[in-house]
């Protein structure tokens, strides 16, 4: 039986704040949100989350049973945590823009995105053959690693790809990077860098 997952980004707008490094609890319309992404989700067992407070509101949510894996928490932010990206800047100007420009580079003393790469790739491998259709519950950093392993593209496009909150991404991973399906979700996806598909962003960062 092939392995097939359905990634689903448990990240949500939220107008009412800045976006801060980290995830903190859903607010209430963003657990209706979640709740209405029940509609576009194909079939699927077994389901499985990252270890956030936020996947588990999800979770909830959807009125779904999930096994709990530590190797699909977000990436860890260090010192970052909690604070939002305008103080982060003001603060350490050099080092925000290395952590975006380098995947090896982890200024706030956390993980660097080419360690989360390396922990979910290693899980994805581990996937067993029977697993069937799995859904997989994440943050949108961890979500992004996924994709880069089952795309077979380098740590440095990380940041080319715009995984919208909410959205679904269904795909068929292989060693080979033989098959990848990216199917839109309840807020449809847009893997873009400057107006250009996530293919020809790829490319550039290759």
């Amino acid at each position: 039986m092939t392995v097939r997952l359905t990634l689903l980004c448990a990240s949500t707008w939220d107008a009412t704040r800045e976006a801060v490094f980290g995830e903190g609890a859903l607010n209430e319309l963003a657990l209706l949100e979640a709740g209405a992404a029940r509609a576009v989700l194909p079939p699927y067992s077994p389901a499985v989350r990252a270890p956030s407070v936020r996947c588990a509101q999800i979770a909830e949510a959807l009125g779904l049973e999930t096994a709990v894996e530590p190797a699909l928490r977000d990436l860890d932010h260090g010192d970052w945590g909690g604070r939002t990206v305008a103080e982060v800047v003001a603060d350490d100007p050099y080092g925000f823009h290395a952590w975006l420009t380098d995947p090896d580079a982890a200024p706030h003393g956390g993980e660097s995105v080419r360690g989360l790469c390396r922990r979910t790739a290693n899980w994805l491998r581990s996937m067993e053959p029977g697993t069937g259709h799995a859904l997989v519950i994440a943050g949108q950093t961890a979500v992004r690693a996924l994709l880069l392993q089952a795309l077979g593209v380098p740590a440095r496009a990380f940041w080319h790809l715009d995984v919208p909150a909410l959205s679904t991404v269904s795909l068929t991973p292989s060693s080979d990077c033989g098959t990848t399906r990216l199917d839109p979700g309840l807020y449809g996806l847009h893997y873009v860098t400057d107006g250009h598909p996530v293919t020809d962003a790829i490319a550039r960062a290759s």
